[in-house]
């Protein structure tokens, strides 16, 4: 058994809501310049140069990315031989959030109840998914989610005799009808099968993919393939004003489902996409 103390949590989780929200990922700054080289509409280059150099400032200032700071959504994968001491884990993990929204000027935009709409002026509480592995490690992965991108989100109950097609019609129904709204180019992830809320934390996962790497599955490869070229035929472009890069990236996981289902989630989330992770 191995003692950890919630402490270096706490600690850990701060650092990461800055360093989430301040410095665009690598797999996403280089699907950014990669789209900037092979966009066809002027207008469309130009954007993706400004979001470029706006990575760039928010990487050397240390300053936010986008002034939406997103909901921080924490990833917790502990190991079953860790022993969590000196405190509460959930609390230590909603005090990291709240010193890294104070301390890196992070917009706080989180209301104590969905009718009442009071704003908690902490950014808390989190939204935190638990998950028991083997072993004595803790990784932890940070994901701020912002709004624009979060409600342009959908879930659909598909018959299993809709099948891939219905799937395919799924994504890219949900990838036009977001347009402008998420501050495209997008990055979708989709979950498809397990239940209702499965399908859902499956999409918000296969967010946290390097969008260079595309699944092991070579029928999903191919699906993601296929409706990333798709997607970038509709013609949004960045900041939905036209062009051919309307998604960065379409990653999708896949769970066992039930017989008479066949649950899809999509996913949206902005050009930022922001996450860390680390482990302890």
């Amino acid at each position: 058994m191995r003692d950890i103390d919630v402490g270096i949590i706490k600690d850990k989780i701060k650092e990461m809501c800055i360093e989430a929200n301040c410095i665009l990922n690598d797999d996403i700054y280089c699907s950014i310049q990669k789209a900037r080289d092979i966009e066809k509409s002027e207008i469309g280059k130009d954007i993706l140069n400004q979001i470029i150099k706006n990575a760039d400032l928010a990487k050397q200032k240390l300053k936010p990315i986008c002034q939406d700071t997103g909901m921080a959504v924490v990833f917790i994968e502990a190991g079953q031989d860790v022993h969590f001491i000196n405190g509460n884990i959930n609390d230590a993990i909603n005090e990291g959030v709240r010193e890294g929204y104070k301390e890196g000027y992070l917009r706080k935009s989180v209301v104590n109840d969905p009718i009442l709409r009071v704003n908690t002026f902490d950014n808390t509480p989190a939204v935190i998914h638990y998950y028991i592995t083997a072993g004595d490690k803790v990784k932890i992965t940070v994901a701020p989610k912002g709004f624009g991108s979060e409600n342009m989100s959908k879930i659909y109950m598909l018959k299993p005799s809709e099948g891939i097609e219905g799937i395919k019609k799924s994504v890219l129904k949900t990838i036009e009808a977001a347009g402008s709204n998420p501050c495209p180019p997008m990055v979708v992830g989709v979950g498809i099968g397990g239940n209702f809320e499965l399908s859902a934390i499956l999409a918000k996962k296969a967010l946290l993919r390097d969008i260079r790497i595309k699944s092991d599955k070579e029928h999903i490869r191919q699906l993601e393939e296929e409706l990333f070229e798709k997607a970038n035929r509709l013609g949004i472009g960045p900041q939905g004003l036209g062009g051919n890069s309307t998604v960065l990236g379409i990653n999708i996981e896949t769970f066992a489902t039930h017989i008479a289902g066949l649950p899809v989630a999509v996913n949206i989330s902005c050009h930022v996409t922001r996450h860390r992770e680390c482990i302890i």
